[in-house]
């Protein structure tokens, strides 16, 4: 039996079956390799000390950009109706939504094609399921907060605590097959972390 590779140095490792496989023939390497090393890293997966955690970074200014242009959008063409602005929250949250599950499906992909690649089970450099996990840990921050800067540290902070803790069932998502497995873990550690930040934004409005 051998170490599972973790992608962030803090996660103690979990003792699996098969961390090192077969890696791809060899010989030049195709555009879909590279798109599927680019996707899978997101261009931090090589940083040294805890890539994990940069992934979560990335995730965290995706989710700021996005919210900055729905708001830039809603300066530009909101008229003043609340209707119009319901619509728009209800717009930004599926917007939010579709593209955490393009980036997860996208990140299974590339996840399963990257293992190949590095001749590692779940290796270290591929974070995108850092950056799916962050993202939905966000899904639930309506539009219309005046959002605080404390409220994203907790947000990016809450999904490194259930990323590397793994609470059941999370550590046993790693278990699933190739791709479906590194990102699983994320994403419900994600959903944990969001069900957390949703509590702590409640009780910031009622306060």
């Amino acid at each position: 039996m051998s170490l599972k590779e973790s992608s962030d140095e803090l996660n103690p490792p979990v003792v699996t079956r098969g961390a090192v496989i077969a890696r791809a023939p060899g010989g030049k390497r195709s555009a879909s390799d590279f798109l599927s090393l680019a996707l899978a890293t997101c261009g931090v997966g090589y940083l040294p000390l805890a890539p994990g955690t940069w992934g979560s970074m990335v995730g965290v200014v995706l989710y700021l950009l996005l919210r900055l242009a729905s708001l830039r959008f809603i300066n530009a063409f909101y008229s003043g109706d609340a209707v119009n602005r319901s619509l728009v929250e209800s717009l930004y949250t599926m917007l939010s939504l579709a593209l955490i599950i393009c980036l997860t499906a996208a990140g299974v992909w590339a996840a399963t094609r990257a293992e190949k690649l590095l001749g590692r089970k779940d290796p270290g450099a591929v974070v995108v399921d850092e950056v799916a996990g962050q993202l939905i840990t966000f899904l639930f921050i309506p539009l219309g907060l005046n959002l605080k800067w404390w409220l994203v540290l907790a947000g990016f902070l809450l999904f490194r605590a259930f990323d590397i803790w793994k609470p059941y069932p999370v550590r046993r998502l790693e278990a699933l097959e190739s791709g479906l497995g590194i990102m699983a873990d994320d994403v419900l550690a994600g959903i944990y972390a969001a069900v957390c930040l949703l509590l702590l934004t409640t009780i910031y409005l009622l306060s």
